[in-house]
C-alpha cells in the first residue's frame, strides 16, 4: 500500500487535527490533491514553505501523489537564502502559509485552501526533473548551502515501511509534532503515520509549553519524538514527574544521546510501561537507517541499535574493506532502498539518476559490539548536530568570514555546543549574533572564544587538537 491508497481505504477517518481544533480527513486530503493536481503539471518543481500545519501537510501528500516534486523548507528560512535557492533552482510554483511572506516578488495568486496559497513563478527556465525525484530536501541547516538532497519515492515508501514495522505503527496511533516538517525526521513522522492511517497532532508549539502539553492530554497523544536538546529540556521540566496514560512510545534521533541521558529515558520507559526507541538516520538515507528495540533500550543503552527492516549496516576500515571483528572502530556503512539518489547543487543536478546504488559511507566513525549492536563514537567530518539540525562548521567559519574579514576564525565543537574561535575580541557578541540569525540555532548553543592566534601547520590549514587544547 502507498500513502495515496490511505486517502481512499481511511476515508472519513481523521487525518489530521490542528491545536486550534481544525481538522480534515483522509478522503479531503484527496480532494484537495486532485485540485492542486489541475492546477500543477507533472513534474514541475515547488517550493514548500513548511509548518506543523494541515495546509503545510496536505500539500506535501499532494505534490507527491500528483508527482509533483516540492523542495521542502522553514517558512522561517532566512530571506537570503530563500532568494539564493529560488535564483538557482526557479521554482515553477511556491506554496505557502497565508500572510507569511510579502517577500515573494510579482508572483501570480492562484489557489488557497487551509490556510495556504499557490503561487505561479516567472521564470522562463523550468529544469527536466528525474522521473525518480519525489522530494528534495536541504542538508546542512540554514547555513547559505544550496545542496539539497534527492529522494525518490522508492526512498520514501520503503523507509515508511520499515518504521511501521519496527514501531509497530496502527491507524489508532496519534502522534503530536515537537519537529519540522521540512527536517527529514519530522517528515518521516508524516510518511509513517500516514501509511498506517493514523491521525497526526499538528502544533507549533514546544515542548516548553503549556499549550503542547495542554493539547496533548486533550487527545489522547501516542507518541512523541525528539533531538537530543529534546530530551534535555525534558528532565529539565520534570517529564518523569508527568502523567501522561496515552503515551505508548517516544523516539529519539537527530544526533546521539548522552549515554547517561539515553540510560534515564530508558529506565522511565520500563517503570511505567511505555517504549523508548532511540533510532539512526540521516537525510541521505531518507530517514531513518538503525533503531535500538525497546526491549534493549537500557541494556544497551548508548548504542544507536541494529539495521532497520530491509536495510544493512557494515563497518570499512581506511582501505574500505569490512570489518568483521567487534570493539573496532571504523566508517559506518548503510544499504538499503531507502539510501537516496544524490545530491543537487544547481538546477541541472535534478534530472540526474541514482548516484548512489542503495549503498551510503555515512561519515560517521562507529563499532559493534559482540553482540552486534552499533555504537557511533565520532564524525569523518566537520559536522554537528545541534538540536537536531546537520552544521558543516566549515560554512560558519566562511559566514563569519564575509562579515568580519579581518579577524581569523575556525569553529568546532560537540552535538551540545559550538565553539566558535576568533582572533578579534571585540566582535564576540556580533558574530554570536549574526550565526544565531543564520543557523536559527538558539545563542545558548554557541560559544565564542577569542584566541591570540589559531594554531595551524605548514599548509594553513587549522590544528584542531591543538585548538581545542
Amino acid at each position: 500500500m502507498s500513502f495515496f491508497d490511505s486517502f481512499e481505504k481511511f476515508g472519513n477517518k481523521t487525518a489530521a487535527l490542528q491545536s486550534d481544533g481544525k481538522s480534515i480527513t483522509y478522503s479531503e486530503i484527496g480532494a484537495l490533491s486532485d485540485k492542486l493536481g489541475e492546477l500543477i503539471p507533472e513534474r514541475s518543481l515547488v517550493f514548500s514553505l513548511c509548518e506543523n500545519s494541515i495546509g503545510s501537510m496536505c500539500g506535501y501528500l499532494s505534490f507527491l501523489k500528483n508527482r509533483i516534486v516540492p523542495l521542502m523548507l522553514d517558512v522561517k528560512i532566512d530571506g537570503e537564502l530563500f532568494a539564493n535557492l529560488t535564483e538557482i533552482y526557479k521554482p515553477a510554483y511556491i506554496w505557502c502559509p497565508d500572510g507569511k511572506r510579502d517577500d515573494l516578488g510579482d508572483y501570480e495568486e492562484i489557489f488557497s485552501d487551509r490556510g495556504y496559497r499557490l503561487y505561479k513563478t516567472n521564470f522562463n527556465i523550468s529544469y527536466p526533473l528525474c522521473n525518480e525525484l519525489a522530494l528534495l530536501l536541504t542538508t546542512s541547516g540554514s547555513t547559505g548551502s544550496p545542496k539539497l538532497v534527492k529522494q525518490s519515492y522508492t526512498n520514501l515508501q520503503s523507509n515508511a515501511k520499515a518504521i511501521c514495522e519496527y514501531l509497530k505503527i496502527t491507524d489508532s496511533e496519534k502522534p503530536i509534532t515537537t519537529l519540522p516538517m521540512n527536517y527529514t525526521y519530522g517528515l518521516s513522522i508524516v510518511n509513517s503515520h500516514t501509511l498506517a492511517g493514523a491521525t497526526m497532532l499538528l502544533t507549533d508549539a514546544t515542548i516548553v509549553s503549556k499549550d503542547f502539553w495542554s493539547f496533548f492530554k486533550e487527545q489522547g497523544a501516542t507518541s512523541f519524538a525528539g533531538v537530543p536538546y529534546t530530551y534535555e529540556m525534558l528532565r529539565r521540566i520534570r517529564f518523569f514527574r508527568m502523567d501522561l496514560p496515552t503515551l505508548r512510545y517516544f523516539t529519539q534521533a537527530g544526533g546521539k544521546l548522552q549515554p547517561e541521558l539515553h540510560k534515564e529515558f530508558a529506565e522511565y520507559a520500563l517503570e511505567k510501561g511505555k517504549e523508548f526507541v532511540v533510532m539512526y538516520g540521516q537525510t541521505e538515507a531518507t530517514a531513518r537507517m538503525g533503531y535500538l528495540p525497546a526491549d534493549k533500550s537500557l541494556e544497551k543503552f548508548g548504542s544507536m541499535g541494529i539495521a532497520i527492516p530491509g536495510g544493512k549496516l557494515s563497518i570499512i576500515d581506511v582501505d574500505g574493506k569490512e570489518i568483521t571483528e567487534p570493539e573496532i572502530t571504523g566508517e559506518l556503512v548503510y544499504e538499503g532502498d531507502n539510501v537516496t539518489l544524490g545530491y543537487a547543487e544547481c538546477g541541472d543536478d535534478l534530472i540526474k539518476g541514482d548516484e548512489r546504488h542503495g549503498r551510503l559511507e555515512t561519515g560517521d566513525m562507529a563499532k559493534f559490539d559482540k553482540d552486534g549492536y552499533f555504537f557511533i563514537v565520532g564524525r569523518k567530518k566537520r559536522f554537528l548536530k545541534l538540536f537536531g539540525n546537520r552544521i558543516n562548521l566549515d560554512s560558519i567559519d566562511r559566514i563569519v568570514k564575509s562579515v568580519y574579514p579581518d579577524t581569523d576564525v575556525a569553529s568546532t565543537g560537540t552535538d551540545s555546543l559550538m565553539i566558535i574561535y576568533i582572533t578579534d575580541e571585540r566582535i564576540s557578541d556580533g558574530v554570536k549574533e549574526l550565526i544565531a540569525e543564520k543557523t536559527h540555532i538558539n545563542q545558548s548553543a554557541i560559544e565564542v572564544r577569542f584566541i591570540e592566534e589559531i594554531p595551524r601547520n605548514e599548509s594553513g590549514k587549522v590544528l584542531y587538537t591543538k585548538l581545542n587544547q
